[in-house]
């Protein structure tokens, strides 16, 4: 554990230097970024972009052709098998692939991980590693493991990734999210963590490490130099405690990529917004996000289990004014009984929407744990459960006011399998890290504001500020 304080002790930008090297060498880049997001909530930095909810052919060269450098897919691969991911991230690399060749645009790729380490890691970067080498001959030199977010207090110093919490740094491999049945790991040292995960193929002592005292000190070209030299996949860990640091490595980067060198990118939502050049914009208002009023009430769907979560629907429980259904989601090994609670749960929604109540549809708190060895088969129970909540929202005949989702797996299906979304627009972020969608004319409700609402993002009382912004 550390103190927070360690964040003020770096030496501070000079903010104009860095904004003309900025101005003078990103437009170097001109590739075309994919960015595949293993659940929604990668797009918790950027506005003005688009994500697409599948990876079809048409899809991907739509993405292409956009005026936007940087355009989204949303996988949802969080939610997958290994079987699953190793098929998608394929299909995806060849078409990108054939699609760039097609088109004479070069492009960048990057898989859009959890901040805290979570998901289907080495797996989706090297399965698409493999296939772009396999299909156009390109080797990949290294690849970039950068899982800085600011905003959710994920900050990574002396190679060694932290959760803030309150006034503490704490390892990452300290906290709730290492524990994770799925994604589980031991290591906060993002180079043990790669030595961890990939079973001891890539080693601590092999990795590259860009410092904060290098990035602060404008090392432009020694941190060219680190990347020039990294070859066989090699893996960089980037520090960063501040977005700028982020942007001091993205202009090395362009030095190195334009010379000839080949990366990919296991990052979290901050590389993305840099990397993009996206700016930054206020915090969205109620009326950015509402434009026409209705009678009904809103609807928040809670499927995140995290104990961050639990403590602000617990805060949001202080609203009088809101209607909390319990959805018991432990009924899913019994089809006939959970067909009825979730016909159950759509009818209460539809008569509280429709006379004006916000309604908060959360599942049974207590965590479905079917024992040692069934971590795979728990996730197709979780998959099960959030497809019942979803067909909540996909078979509502009320339209709600707004929609808010927490929780990775829950917000994607509710955006794919609920909404029915193709393509949506990034309005921007309601709180930091919390990203807001704009569905698009196809959905199940179109132009509405569909808010979601990370399980690990915020403070106790977010969840409660969010609903409290978009009811008044």
């Amino acid at each position: 554990m550390r103190e927070a304080s360690i964040l003020e002790h770096y030496q501070p930008y000079n903010q104009t230097e860095l904004g003309a090297l900025w101005e003078k060498n990103r437009p170097a880049l001109q590739h075309k970024i994919v960015v595949l997001d293993d659940d929604p909530t990668g797009v918790q930095t950027v506005h003005g972009v688009s994500v697409y909810t599948d990876w079809t052919e048409e899809t991907i060269t739509s993405g292409f052709q956009e005026e936007n450098q940087i355009f989204f897919i949303l996988t949802n691969s969080r939610a997958f098998t290994e079987n699953e991911t190793t098929k998608v991230h394929q299909d995806i690399a060849n078409r990108v692939e054939a699609i760039s060749k097609k088109l004479g645009v070069p492009y960048l790729i990057i898989s859009r991980g959890d901040s805290t380490l979570r998901g289907h890691y080495p797996l989706e970067t090297e399965v698409m590693k493999d296939t772009i080498e396999q299909r156009g001959g390109i080797i990949q030199d290294g690849e970039v493991i950068l899982p800085f977010f600011k905003e959710g207090g994920r900050y990574t110093i002396d190679d060694t990734h932290y959760v803030q919490d309150g006034d503490s740094l704490i390892p990452a491999g300290d906290t709730e999210f290492a524990k994770d049945r799925s994604f589980g790991y031991r290591a906060s040292h993002l180079g043990e963590w790669v030595e961890e995960k990939t079973d001891g193929r890539f080693k601590k002592s092999d990795v590259t490490s860009i410092t904060l005292e290098e990035l602060r000190s404008l090392s432009v070209g020694s941190i060219k130099e680190k990347l020039m030299g990294v070859h066989d996949f090699g893996k960089v860990i980037v520090n960063a405690i501040d977005e700028n640091d982020v942007k001091v490595f993205v202009l090395a980067l362009i030095e190195a990529i334009n010379s000839g060198k080949q990366f990919m990118f296991r990052t979290a939502a901050a590389f993305t917004k840099v990397i993009g050049n996206i700016s930054s914009r206020p915090l969205l208002e109620r009326e950015e996000l509402i434009l026409e009023d209705s009678e009904h009430g809103g609807l928040i769907i809670v499927g995140s289990h995290v104990k961050k979560t639990t403590d602000q629907l617990n805060a949001l429980k202080e609203l009088s004014t809101l209607e909390f259904i319990e959805f018991d989601c432990h009924l899913v090994g019994h089809q006939s009984a959970f067909e009825e609670e979730t016909n159950r749960v759509l009818h209460l929604v539809e008569n509280k929407l429709s006379e004006g109540v916000t309604t908060v549809v959360y599942t049974k708190r207590e965590r479905l744990d079917l024992g040692e060895g069934m971590e795979e088969q728990e996730l197709i129970q979780s998959v099960r459960i959030s497809d019942a909540l979803t067909s909540i929202v996909r078979n509502c005949a009320v339209r709600p006011n707004y929609i808010i989702a927490k929780g990775g797996i829950t917000s994607s299906d509710v955006g794919t399998k609920g909404l029915q979304v193709k393509r949506a627009t990034v309005a921007g972020q309601i709180a930091p890290g919390i990203p807001v969608w704009k569905t698009g004319k196809e959905s199940t409700f179109p132009h509405i504001p569909y808010v979601i609402f990370p399980g690990n993002v915020g403070g106790i009382g977010t969840l409660k500020d969010v609903v409290l912004k978009l009811e008044n």
